[in-house]
């Protein structure tokens, strides 16, 4: 038994996680390129490699001919008299196994041979890697800040390094190198230098991922995170719903002492984070993704995905938000474009009122200034049955009209 050769390959095979079966492989092409740059030719060149005991044979299969002047090529001929020396019972046109002595190989040869193994072991170094955060792409790991590069960052992952561009960093968050950090992998590229990672601590799945990750709940299925929009170092607000009646979802979320929440608010640096209760009715939804500020009515159209919401004069600018932030995020969270307007400017708007969306027996006398008694903070107004999702930012003036659609 190849004791030395059997141990090589256990260390690689434990150490660099790649299989005997591709090193005996890589073996058995180096000796063949051994071969061919010795004899100048491979073509009919055998190796054969016990598995159990690492015992190698490499072998020529030449055929037999007469004489040595009947020999054309000493690579694939053989006369019978040399033939009969390895074979008692060879016969002229038979194949024969001529046995190779690596030993005799030269230098040169030798040297390839190493470089073919070699080349192989890196190449399989290199798939492993990749393949392993392959798998991990589209999740959430815990990386290392090695450096920056010019305004990137390089992150150490363990067996490999990742990228994050300035594009994907969170404006203000500095990092000193050695600091632990979780970041999100956006996608990994196989390169012939190795894979190329590329992470990133914006993305809103990153959110996501770290409450899965944190609450029990969610990983399990009994919580499901319904939608989520985030401006990253800033604000999220995040859609839950529980499949179980007796488990609260935003309850879940939040933690005991908001235990659960805050350890996520402190991997994002004191990012605020919004936990909302998912609901069918869009009314319901566009109420609840508008928190904290109170609503007096929504009018939602869910074949235009369109919403009039009406708030008291002093929540307006709560409900807006600073730079319409609290607006622009509720909008991404349920997929409606909301206008928002206070109840004294909802008086004189269309849209905005009871009575716009009565049919033609309303009494105008008999409804006159009954708008603030039919609305409370617990109702609404005229709604249908909708699926929410993602969708664009929209953008509000001060009075909380919406402006435009633009695309963040």
């Amino acid at each position: 038994m190849n004791k030395e050769l059997m141990e090589a390959l256990d260390i690689l095979e434990k150490e660099k996680e790649i299989s005997k079966e591709t090193l005996f492989e890589a073996i058995e092409n180096s000796l063949i390129t051994a071969c061919k740059q010795h004899f100048g030719k491979a073509d009919n060149v055998k190796v054969e490699i016990d598995r159990e005991t690492c015992d190698f044979l490499c072998y020529a299969e030449k055929e037999v001919v007469e004489t040595e002047d009947d020999v054309e090529d000493d690579c694939l001929q053989i006369p019978l008299d040399k033939a009969r020396e390895i074979s008692k019972r060879a016969e002229v046109g038979e194949i024969i196994h001529v046995e190779i002595k690596s030993k005799s190989f030269g230098r040169i040869a030798t040297q390839n041979a190493k470089n073919v193994i070699l080349q192989k072991i890196r190449e399989e170094e290199r798939s492993v890697v990749y393949n392993q955060y392959f798998e991990k792409e589209k999740d959430v790991v815990t990386g290392v800040v090695q450096r920056y590069l010019g305004r990137n960052i390089s992150i150490n992952l363990g067996k490999a390094d990742a990228i994050l561009n300035e594009s994907e960093q969170v404006k203000g968050e500095i990092f000193k190198p050695t600091e632990r950090i979780k970041v999100y992998i956006l996608e990994v590229k196989n390169t012939p230098k190795g894979p190329r990672i590329l992470v990133s601590r914006t993305h809103p799945e990153l959110v996501k991922r770290l409450f899965e990750s944190e609450v029990t709940e969610i990983r399990d299925g009994t919580v499901e995170i319904k939608s989520i929009a985030r401006e990253a170092g800033s604000r999220t607000k995040i859609a839950v719903w529980s499949n179980n009646p007796n488990v609260d979802a935003v309850g879940a979320c939040v933690g005991m002492n908001g235990s659960r929440v805050n350890a996520i608010v402190d991997e994002l640096r004191g990012e605020k984070i919004d936990i909302v209760t998912w609901d069918d009715n869009p009314g319901n939804l566009i109420q609840n993704a508008l928190s904290p500020a109170k609503i007096v009515a929504v009018f939602a159209d869910p074949e235009e995905r369109t919403a009039k919401v009406v708030v008291p004069d002093y929540q307006l600018s709560l409900a807006i938000g600073k730079e319409g932030q609290n607006a622009r995020l509720a909008a991404r969270l349920t997929g409606y474009k909301i206008d928002i307007k206070s109840e004294t400017q909802a008086k004189d708007a269309v849209g905005f009122r009871y009575e716009d969306y009565l049919g033609d027996d309303y009494d105008e006398e008999e409804y006159d200034g009954e708008y603030e008694e039919e609305y409370d903070d617990s109702e609404e107004g005229y709604v249908d049955e909708a699926e929410g999702y993602e969708g664009e930012a929209e953008g509000y003036d001060d009075e909380g009209t919406f402006e435009e659609e633009t695309d963040e």
